[in-house]
């Protein structure tokens, strides 16, 4: 890794600052699309499918859609930067809300999750934020860096859920004006995209070292450890949330309580991203990384202890809270087991691997929602029931990985 100089340093913060600024923003902006449809995909979706077990596969979509592409677009920002991958992104996000606006006035279930899928485009490129942030970061800047931009979540949090309310019954078709203002939030907020200033990556000579392979970077404890645990973090909060919806409307509360229960977990997800990065400088990444899998856990000992309205909201909030120490905490062990020629390859497969176990996520969680009881609750207590293995899973490795030693870590 190249050596920045004392006189080039303060230069280098100002730059990483800004392209934080912009990241922040995107997140706040762009992001604001994926609790909207996170909300009402689902719902729309038990209204077209045939068979209610198939409720949440639009969801599943959008995460196998990002499953697919991370790898090439992770490639594509390699050779062509960040700018270019995610203009990229936010064409397939309204792409993707297009095809699904008209699969909702077609009453087309295989045209909506055909829209959900290019919307995987868009979640795909989103997740390249947290790594676009350390792109022209300094090292002791790193950790603030990626917890700054996922704070930027916070407003997507707000922006989404109320955009839900105010959309999802504006036209005759239900949800279909929600699909609209998605359509407009990808074009306006693309624009944000020009005021990057991350250049594009060096093109190495033939005879130049590329770095480890695919295989020596996974060989590689720390790296193995964070893929497990981003993958853990990251596939049980899908699990949950993507079944809350039809949870809180199938235990007979409304679609606004369903948006309000998202808007405090997405609010949760994000918020304490502004002293997350403090965190795991001052206590360690594993300790942090530790500590989500523990609230993780307790989000699921909250959900399987009633279904009133209070015991959505503090489950949910938990989950977020979860999500956010041990993704961010992830993604920060990751991130500094790497050589900067190294990114193209690691960035993309860890994507691929974390949301590929995202979509089976979200696939299961449909099922064991609608089809693993007679009921509402029934279901929700097996969904929950499931993150047990998991956690117990990412608490392994990363315990293994503690006790390696320095060297081979």
């Amino acid at each position: 890794m190249s050596q920045i100089s004392a006189d080039q340093l303060p230069d280098e913060m100002g730059r990483a600052k800004r392209n934080v600024a912009v990241l922040v923003a995107a997140q706040a902006i762009l992001g604001a699309q994926m609790p909207m449809l996170f909300t009402i995909a689902g719902l729309a979706g038990q209204s077209l499918a045939t068979n209610v077990c198939f409720a949440t596969l639009p969801i599943s979509l959008i995460v196998l859609g990002s499953m697919l592409t991370a790898t090439p677009l992770s490639s594509f920002m390699q050779r062509y930067g960040r700018r270019a991958g995610f203009f990229l992104g936010a064409a397939g996000g309204a792409i993707g809300a297009v095809i699904g606006a008209y699969g909702l006035y077609t009453q087309s279930f295989a045209l909506f999750l055909l829209g959900s899928l290019f919307t995987g485009v868009y979640m795909s490129s989103q997740g390249f934020f947290r790594f676009a942030a350390v792109d022209t970061a300094p090292e002791a800047f790193r950790a603030k860096a990626i917890s700054y931009v996922m704070a930027g979540g916070l407003l997507s949090a707000v922006i989404g859920p109320q955009l839900v309310k105010v959309t999802s019954q504006s036209m005759v078709v239900p949800f279909l004006g929600t699909y609209m203002a998605v359509v407009a939030i990808n074009a306006l907020g693309s624009l944000l995209f020009l005021f990057l200033d991350i250049p594009d990556p060096v093109k190495s000579a033939g005879a130049a070292p590329s770095g480890r392979s695919r295989m020596e970077l996974l060989r590689t404890p720390r790296i193995a450890v964070s893929i497990i645990c981003a993958m853990v973090a990251y596939a049980l909060m899908n699990l949950v949330m993507t079944s809350t919806p039809l949870a809180v409307v199938g235990c007979g509360f409304d679609e606004g309580n369903a948006a309000d229960v998202v808007t405090a977990h997405v609010l949760a997800m994000f918020a304490p991203s502004f002293f997350t990065g403090h965190l795991i400088a001052r206590f360690g990444v594993e300790r942090i990384v530790a500590l989500g899998l523990v609230i993780l856990a307790g989000a699921g000992v909250v959900a399987l202890s009633g279904v009133e309205l209070e015991n959505f909201f503090l489950a949910l909030i938990l989950l977020g809270l979860g999500w956010n120490f041990g993704f961010i905490g992830a993604t920060t062990m990751l991130a500094s087991a790497h050589a900067p020629e190294e990114r193209g390859k690691i960035q993309g497969m860890n994507d691929m691997i974390v949301f590929g176990c995202v979509t089976l996520a979200s696939l299961a969680s449909g099922g064991l929602m609608n089809c693993s009881g007679g009921s509402a609750v029934q279901g929700w207590t097996a969904v929950n029931i499931a993150m047990a293995p998991f956690l117990a899973l990412a608490g392994g490795a990363l315990i293994w990985l503690v006790m390696q030693p320095k060297e081979e870590a």
